[in-house]
């Protein structure tokens, strides 16, 4: 058994100096734990008033091991041995008792303890907690709510269901209200705990308002309102007195978790904060207002350091600003806050974004020598939240919600920052450059909104609300030059870069010139130099390519040394800067010589990066941009220095470091893409065959046998006879293998590889359909075979629309050959037809659903016996029961969804009718229906005439909305509405050029006239809404 002198003695042991000592302290005692009594020991040892603190605070720490260890199965880190029933029992009784234990860290430890217990034994074994919980901040304890508290903040948040949690609000939440209240008996952290409960509840609340409606709603009328009153009073109380103390600044905790719930309560329950809007927002620019002086003193040019908490918790003026910002953020998005704004409030709000989004001392110190930190935080998809980008959002909220207004405040703004910089530069301010900095940082991070606002305005004939042309000419020139302010020096040449647009050719082209001698001068540092790369990038991207092919030639050649010197975030930028740099001009600038070190280099990075998708997606785009550059020699060099080093890779690569050879196969894909409509160039696939079918015939990994029909599907499309012509060691010719490796997918039980099987197929078809026709029967029946076992909808399509293809081209044998095909005593015919009827409207891209109706058209036109007397499933019956029932996955296997059977000339019919339903003359009809005023409780009521003209957007947005779904429904011959998965060859395929609307209503024109296939008596089996569109479509003038 183990006694407490023994755990007492290891733990006192883990506590040695002494490596060794404490190492076998530490294994000991992991053997001791395993004892039926260990729990105990700890917790006498834990609660030992007399005991040596730093032992306590051992065995508490270890207690929690314990428990996470050996409580229960629940625990993923569970080792067996769980105590017996009524051990549990007291260790949970004393471990309940030590929230009240006059010692603070005790008291943690405990409740860390506790809420572990809680989350796996309560309700079950562990009924009573919440009422004891309650309880205990009912004490007036300052102990024991401090306990109790820190166990709620985590037992609110995970543990309480839909049902437990209305009646535990009952009771918790006045309780919660009055510790709140009670300033003289607890502490500043403690009474910001019983905030963090409250909005943890709210959270709750509003995750079940849909179940319980009506007690959600009484619950939020009854106490919302009383909390929010509560948070009135406190904000209204000087914020200075919580920074005014040296020991800590316990007290902002308070307005922080206040602000935090301010915002929750906005996004779950806009209503209710309706009438304190106002009075919050005031709050909330108050202490923008009030604090800044603070934050200066102790963040932007900091000569002390902020006071530490008394728990040891993150309590400082970041940690309350963000919230804050989100809290107005929020406001300003729900559209009920404009009344404040027209207050005057815009232009103070907006100067104190600029104020707080300054640099701090710690970013100065950070990005000054971490390139990557320094990157990361101008990279929009990797900010970590801050501040600075805090205000950033909140700046882009007011922006989309008010653009010309904010834009001219934004203006007199930045006018008095440029004026108050010069004056502070001029008195020898050290940190004169950091409000300026800050300006042009917050302008440009909102570049596209404010080009978009210019744009409208003056398109309305109005005066310009900014004027970053003034900017641009007079201000950040003269920053350019101060390389002893970095980071001004950096911020102008990126800001310079966001508004190039603006920018005369002859203009964009000196700041081009300045940002590529700084990326060229040995003595800048990572700032600018970071900073003139991103330019250079943003330039690449927004300006004529007049101006800048001069230069691109000299910055694709200074960017190549930096891609061997750059890691991470970094490395990240100069590949995208790289990327967009040789698509300039469509590289018609690039050498031979440029093409070849460039190529080198990234094949250096891909070598050291190969496992990183991110990266690998942009070395595929580099090299295609190499290899299509039309230059002289460029493509044929690029090949020669790429194409053995990647073949090499994919020939050597070990089974279990795949995505080396899955990545290598890539990268050849990009080299195919990018070659000249004239061919590979001799002696391609040559060199890769070899290396590529044997990889592709022992792989089991799902990306590289992707990657290799990609790859395969790319070469058939640019240089099928290099494939047709190759022969391997045993005579086996390309075709042979890649009928193989076809064969090899099929039989895969993983069907992940989707379209690109059928895509491989369908332009093997397409190239080599003569030389395919010898295998061609062998290759149908084991695809129709695959179709009684294939499961996905992306699968089963590339196995259907071949079919549709040949029968499009060569109807009669295709279905003659079907027809003679047996598979387990089904016809291929058969088989064919219900996978396709079951899964045509699923299809995916345009050229594949539109083969799909023609191939269609021809079988109903066919009239074979085979076709007119096959049933198969048609549309859906309503059952009674479930009618007006939400059927779930679980209801479905139960009461299965049941279907009509119907002839297959009804069912195409139906199909060919959908589609022209769905982008013809009746999808019109139907997209003018009612309009729908559906009651919501989002408390968004208070749209503009615009935006209720416009179901909650603006014109403009919707107009973006209408041409991204198609007028009223997908018009058939969109050109722009091709899909980015049809590759060239389908989309200037005739398929994809046709008038498909103009075919399928000559399509059904002809047939009426013929009574094809039985026409008349087929339509009659259509529903009302199909023969409407049938009627419509025959009846149409020619």
């Amino acid at each position: 058994m183990a006694t407490a002198s023994d755990i007492g003695q290891c733990l006192q042991n883990t506590l040695s100096s002494d490596p060794n000592t404490r190492i076998s302290a530490e294994l000991k005692l992991g053997e001791l734990l395993a004892l039926p009594d260990a729990g105990l020991v700890l917790l006498h040892i834990g609660l030992a008033q007399d005991a040596d603190m730093s032992l306590r605070q051992s065995a508490n720490i270890m207690l929690r091991k314990y428990v996470t260890e050996r409580w229960s199965p629940y625990f993923p880190a569970f080792k067996g041995g769980a105590p017996r029933v009524e051990v549990k029992a007291q260790i949970r009784q004393a471990v309940f008792q030590g929230l009240s234990d006059s010692n603070r860290k005790v008291r943690s430890l405990c409740a860390h303890t506790l809420s572990s217990i809680a989350n796996c034994d309560w309700p079950d074994e562990y009924p009573d907690l919440l009422s004891s919980l309650i309880t205990l901040l009912s004490s007036n304890s300052p102990d024991s709510v401090h306990g109790a508290m820190q166990v709620l903040t985590e037992f609110i948040k995970s543990d309480l269901t839909e049902d437990q949690l209305l009646p535990v609000l009952r009771q918790l939440l006045p309780v919660l209200l009055q510790i709140l209240g009670a300033t003289e008996e607890h502490t500043a952290l403690t009474r910001a705990r019983t905030i963090s409960v409250f909005r943890q509840c709210v959270a709750a609340l509003f995750m079940v308002k849909d179940q319980h409606p009506q007690a959600v709603k009484e619950a939020t009328a009854s106490v919302l309102p009383v909390w929010l009153e509560a948070f009135k009073v406190l904000l209204n109380i000087d914020p200075q007195q919580d920074v005014s103390h040296s020991e800590n600044w316990d007290g902002l905790a308070i307005r922080i978790q206040i602000f935090k719930t301010l915002d929750t309560i906005h996004t779950s329950f806009p209503r209710v904060m309706t009438t304190y809007l106002k009075d919050f927002l005031s709050a909330s620019l108050h202490h923008l207002q009030i604090l800044f002086p603070t934050f200066t003193h102790f963040y932007l040019s900091p000569s002390v350091s902020v006071p530490n908490s008394s728990e040891d918790e993150h309590v400082g003026l970041p940690h309350l600003v963000c919230p804050l910002i989100d809290f107005v953020s929020s406001a300003t998005r729900g559209g009920k806050a404009k009344e404040w704004f027209d207050s005057g409030n815009l232009p103070s709000l907006v100067g104190a974004i600029f104020n707080y989004v300054q640099m701090t001392d710690e970013d100065e110190d950070t990005w000054a020598t971490n390139a990557n930190a320094f990157v990361a935080q101008e990279d929009d998809e990797t900010q970590s939240y801050s501040v600075r980008i805090a205000g950033f959002d909140l700046l882009g909220t007011l922006i989309d919600r008010s653009p010309a207004p904010t834009c001219a405040t934004i203006q007199s703004t930045i006018q008095h920052i440029v004026s108050a910089s010069n004056d502070a530069r001029n008195a020898g301010a050290p940190n004169w450059w950091k409000a300026l900095e800050a300006g042009l940082a917050a302008i440009g991070s909102q570049a596209e909104a404010v080009l978009d606002c210019v744009e409208d305005e003056e398109d309305s004939d109005r005066a310009k609300p900014i004027d970053i042309e003034f900017l641009l000419s007079n201000v950040v020139p003269s920053v350019l030059t101060l390389s002893e302010y970095p980071f001004l020096q950096g911020r102008g040449f990126v800001f310079a870069s966001q508004y190039v647009k603006l920018l005369p050719t002859q203009l964009a082209g000196q700041y081009l010139d300045a940002a590529v001698q700084v990326i060229e001068a040995d003595n800048a540092g990572i700032p600018v130099k970071i900073s003139a790369v991103k330019a250079v990038h943003n330039f690449c991207q927004g300006a004529d390519d007049s101006a800048l092919t001069p230069f691109v030639p000299r910055i694709a050649k200074d960017l190549g040394p930096f891609l061997l010197a750059t890691t991470e975030d970094t490395l990240s930028l100069v590949l995208e800067t790289l990327s967009v740099v040789v698509e300039v001009d469509e590289s018609k600038w690039l050498t031979p010589e440029l093409a070849n070190s460039l190529v080198l280099a990234v094949l250096e990075v891909w070598t050291k990066n190969n496992k990183d998708p991110i990266f690998l997606s942009i070395f595929t785009d580099i090299f295609t941009a190499l290899a299509s550059s039309p230059a002289q020699n460029v493509y044929e060099t690029v090949v020669k220095q790429a194409l053995p080093t990647l073949c090499t890779s994919i020939g050597s690569a070990k089974p279990e470091e795949s995505w080396i050879a899955g990545s290598a196969i890539d990268l050849v894909s990009s080299l195919v893409k990018g070659a000249p409509e004239s061919g590979l160039g001799d002696g391609f696939f040559a060199l890769l065959a070899p290396n590529l079918f044997v990889c592709l015939k022992q792989a089991e990994d799902r990306d590289i046998l992707q990657n290799g029909v990609v790859c395969l599907t790319l070469v058939i499309r640019k240089d099928c006879n290099q494939l047709l012509s190759w022969s391997d060691a045993n005579s086996q010719s390309g075709l042979d293998n890649v009928l193989k490796l076809v064969a090899k997918l099929l039989q895969n039980e993983d069907e992940s590889g989707g379209l690109v099987i059928g895509d491989l197929i369908i332009h093997l078809l397409r190239r080599a359909g003569e030389s395919v026709l010898p295998v061609l029967p062998e290759l149908l029946q084991a695809m129709v075979g695959r179709m009684t076992s294939a499961k996905t909808a992306t699968f089963l399509q590339s196995l259907v629309v071949p079919f549709c293809f040949l029968i499009y081209n060569q109807r009669d044998t295709v279905l003659s050959l079907l027809e003679s095909t047996d598979v387990q005593g089904r016809s291929g015919v058969d088989i064919l037809i219900h996978t396709w009827c079951e899964n045509a409207e699923t299809f995916q891209g345009y050229w594949p659903t539109r083969i799909s109706n023609l191939a269609l058209c021809l079988l109903y036109a066919a009239e074979r016996p085979s076709l007119q007397n096959l049933m198969v499933k048609g549309d859906i019956i309503v059952n009674p029961a479930t009618k007006d029932v939400i059927m779930t996955r679980s209801r479905t296997k139960t009461i299965p969804h049941e279907f009509t059977s119907i002839p297959f000339p009804v069912k195409a019919l139906k199909i060919l009718v959908h589609d022209l339903r769905s982008g013809g003359e009746s999808a019109a009809i139907n997209g003018q229906g009612e309009e729908f005023d559906v009651d919501s409780d989002d408390g968004d009521d208070e749209w503009t005439e615009e935006e209720k003209l416009h179901q909650g957007f603006k014109e403009e947005e919707f107009a973006f909305l209408s041409d991204m779904l198609g007028p009223k429904g997908m018009a058939f011959d969109n050109d722009d509405v091709l899909d980015d998965s049809d590759d060239e060859d389908l989309k200037n395929d005739p398929v994809s050029q046709m008038d498909m609307q103009a075919h399928l209503v000559t399509f059904l024109r002809e047939c009426a006239a013929h009574n094809t296939s039985n026409f008349v008596a087929v339509v009659g089996q259509l529903s009302a809404e199909e023969m409407m569109v049938v009627k419509q479509a025959v009846g149409q003038q020619q």
